[in-house]
């Protein structure tokens, strides 16, 4: 089998003056090598959705599984070892750190994995070099274009080549050019060994992937197979 995660009757509701459910039975299996699109309309929850997966989130009930073995969200620091070796986020806003350098954005990524400050350098130096920013290296997010800003944040998720690369909006702020440019950006992080599972509003970079899935009314119906 090539499922490298496998999710069953997730459910995840968020409480406030009103009980908001947001994910009601959720079954899916996701495997490796392909790359899934997920849409749907603002609050439909795409982004919840990524948030479990990625482990920053856990649900009320429901079981998530990574290559067969159960997720305890009661083994946090487990959990965040995890994380930082196997998946790659990317979010809308980049989410870079603002008081620190391109470089170092990138190579601290590498730290949290724990590799060492050298190796880590020499990793985001190679990283930065392959998307043509080695000359930016210096420069702080606010320094940054939008599109410059989300190439240093795609090339931060793969720095510790993660098994899954979880992209929430990765084009959501970005004009149609750049926008392509970071999509194919994206496009050249697949392989046989990885699975990525990007959401979107945009129906042209959501029919690019493998298969497209959409959140309707809490659940994921599947577009093409």
């Amino acid at each position: 089998m090539n499922d490298m995660i496998k999710i069953s009757k997730l459910n995840k509701s968020f409480d406030g003056i009103k009980k908001i459910n947001v994910l009601n039975n959720v079954t899916f299996n996701f495997r490796k090598g392909k790359i899934y699109s997920l849409m749907g309309p603002s609050g439909s929850g795409k982004s919840t959705l990524l948030n479990l997966l990625s482990l920053i989130d856990r649900p009320n009930s429901g079981t998530i599984l990574f290559e067969n073995k159960f997720i305890d969200f009661k083994e946090k620091n487990k959990n965040d070892i995890l994380r930082a070796n196997k998946i790659g986020i990317i979010y809308q806003q980049d989410n870079l750190l603002p008081d620190f350098t391109a470089l170092e954005n990138i190579y601290l990524a590498s730290l949290a994995a724990g590799n060492s400050k050298q190796i880590s350098i020499s990793k985001a130096k190679n990283l930065l070099k392959k998307i043509g920013l080695s000359n930016r290296s210096d420069h702080y997010p606010s320094q940054l274009s939008g599109g410059e800003k989300q190439r240093i944040s795609i090339v931060r998720a793969v720095v510790n080549d993660p098994e899954i690369i979880l992209a929430d909006e990765p084009t959501g702020s970005l004009d149609l050019k750049t926008a392509k440019g970071i999509f194919k950006l994206l496009e050249n992080q697949i392989n046989q060994n990885r699975l990525i599972i990007f959401a979107t509003h945009n129906r042209f970079f959501a029919n690019k992937a493998d298969c497209k899935l959409e959140i309707v009314n809490g659940n994921i119906k599947t577009i093409n197979a």
